[in-house]
C-alpha cells in the first residue's frame, strides 16, 4: 500500500483559514440571532421595584413618571439611561438600577438631604451636606433652616464656612439665619437676633479669629452701656485690630448733629 501524499502547505492553509472563517460566520449568526430574539416583545418588564429613603416621593408615582422614558425590555434596557431617568425626579440624589430576573427592575434610591436653603427667598434651591445645590419644593423643609448664598460654584465653601462658624454663636445662644459670600469674597452673617455682621475677606482661620475678637469683647463693650449681647444690631468686623458696633438704643449721635445723607 502506497503511503499518502501530504498536503501542501497552501492547502492546509487555506483549510485553516475556512474552518475559522466558517466558525465565526456562525458566531455571528448565532449572536445576531439572539440579538433578535432578546428584542422581541417576549421578555417585556413586569414592574418596577422601588425601595431605599422615598420621604418626599411616592414609589407608585416615581414609577408612573418614569416608566415612560424607559425603552426596551428586561434584557435590551439601557441602565444607565433608566438610573439619569430616576436620578432627575425632585428630592432624588441618587439611584442604583439593577435587572431582577426574570422581568423586573430594581431601583435603590438616595434622597436629598437638605442642610440649608440657597440663595434668594424666592429661589427654590436648597443645598446639602455635601454642598450640592439642587432645586425642589422649599416648601416641604423645615422653616429653620439657614439660608446660605454666594457664587454657585462655591457653594461647598459657603457650607464650609456655616459649619466652621456656627459653633462660634453656640455659647451665646445664638445661631447664624443667614451667611452670605459677597462676589468680592467678603463674608456676611445675620443671626437669629436680628443681629448683621460683616466679617470681611479671607479663609476660615483668618475669618474665626476676626470672630472670636469680637466675641470676646462684645459683652465688655455692651456692659458699658448697659446692654447686652442680644442689643447688638450690627457689627463691622472689617477694621484692623478693631470693629465698629451698633447697639439697639444706643446712638453716638446728638440731636443737633445733622445727618449725613448719602
Amino acid at each position: 500500500m502506497a503511503d499518502s501524499i501530504p498536503a501542501p502547505f497552501d492547502v492546509k492553509l487555506m483549510n485553516i483559514v475556512a474552518n475559522i472563517a466558517f466558525v465565526m460566520v456562525t458566531l455571528m449568526l448565532l449572536a445576531a440571532g439572539a440579538w433578535w430574539v432578546l428584542r422581541q416583545p417576549f421578555f417585556p418588564l413586569a414592574g418596577i421595584k422601588v425601595d431605599g429613603e422615598v420621604t418626599h416621593n411616592n414609589a407608585v408615582t416615581l414609577r408612573a413618571n418614569v416608566a415612560p422614558q424607559l425603552n426596551g425590555n428586561f434584557f435590551t434596557i439601557d441602565l444607565s439611561r433608566a438610573r439619569a431617568a430616576f436620578e432627575s425626579v425632585p428630592w432624588v440624589r441618587s439611584a442604583v438600577v439593577r435587572r431582577e430576573f426574570p422581568n423586573k427592575l430594581h431601583v435603590t434610591l438616595t434622597e436629598q438631604v437638605p442642610v440649608a436653603t440657597w440663595g434668594d427667598d424666592a429661589g427654590s434651591k436648597l443645598i446639602n451636606g455635601f454642598g450640592d445645590v439642587f432645586e425642589a419644593n422649599v416648601a416641604e423643609v423645615d422653616d429653620n433652616l439657614p439660608r446660605l448664598d454666594g457664587p454657585i460654584e462655591q457653594a461647598g465653601q459657603v457650607l464650609g464656612m456655616y459649619r466652621v462658624l456656627q459653633p462660634q454663636f453656640q455659647p451665646y445662644d445664638l445661631a447664624i439665619d443667614e451667611l452670605t459670600l459677597s462676589s468680592r469674597g467678603s463674608w456676611k452673617v445675620v443671626l437669629d437676633s436680628g443681629a448683621e455682621i460683616e466679617l470681611g475677606r479671607g479663609q476660615s482661620e483668618e475669618v474665626t479669629a476676626r470672630l472670636q475678637r469680637f466675641l470676646k469683647t462684645v459683652t465688655q463693650v455692651s456692659a458699658q452701656y448697659r446692654r447686652s449681647m442680644a442689643d447688638v444690631e450690627g457689627a463691622d468686623l472689617r477694621h484692623n485690630d478693631a470693629y465698629a458696633l451698633r447697639l439697639r438704643g444706643v446712638t453716638t449721635v446728638s440731636p443737633e448733629t445733622p445727618r449725613k445723607i448719602k
